[in-house]
């Protein structure tokens, strides 16, 4: 999550300036370039030298594709074999839905 720093202007004495710290939420696109396209790679195709390796399918490919939203979801929270990791921890259950929604977005591109 990346943490954005904003200046507010507070009366405080001589204090002028208070810093927080406020979250922003990442993009399902750049969640997914930052934890999944090492595998995946960019596109999807699963052509990286990490995805060769690990003989990861294309999810733009139809086997990929026929799997119903909540078994691409349960994918990506619960992860598959040893390779795949789980996501669920560490992006939580609605980021993980945006992945597997814009996973979906990619077989149309």
């Amino acid at each position: 999550m990346i943490k954005v720093l904003i200046a507010i202007p507070l009366l405080i004495g001589a204090i002028g300036t208070v810093l927080l710290v406020v979250p922003q939420e990442k993009d399902a696109k750049q969640v997914y370039l930052d934890k999944c396209s090492v595998c995946h790679g960019e596109d999807g195709k699963g052509q990286t030298a990490k995805g060769k390796k690990l003989k990861v399918k294309d999810v733009r490919s139809p086997e990929i594709q026929k799997m119903t939203d909540a078994e691409m979801l349960t994918v990506v929270l619960k992860g598959k074999g040893q390779d795949m990791d789980a996501f669920e921890k560490d992006l939580g259950a609605d980021m993980c839905k945006k992945i597997t929604a814009y996973m979906r977005g990619l077989a149309k591109s």
